[in-house]
């Protein structure tokens, strides 16, 4: 069985998003909440997975992520609301 990674949107306790990638959502969710993975998410708790697609590869998924990075919040929300996973 291939790995598989997933980028992922995070909500903040300030109403911010986080997007990351991971080869375990679920886990990388719980270090999260406990402070570990990420400085931004050290200081702006996280309170649930919004969004999530998966990939078969690292590549991909880190491409993804970057590209999300860059979007606005709105082009973020609108990315979640369409509950789809866009991939290169």
């Amino acid at each position: 069985m291939d790995k598989k990674y997933y980028v992922y949107i995070l909500l903040t306790e300030s109403n911010t998003f986080y997007c990351g990638y991971t080869d375990d959502v679920e886990k990388r969710f719980r270090a999260h909440l406990n402070g570990h993975g990420a400085k931004y998410t050290k200081a702006n708790k996280p309170v649930k997975v919004l969004w999530q697609c998966e990939f078969d590869n690292k590549s991909e998924a880190q491409k993804e992520e970057y590209r999300i990075k860059h979007l606005s919040r709105k082009q973020k929300e609108e990315l979640i609301g369409a509950s789809s996973c866009i991939s290169y």
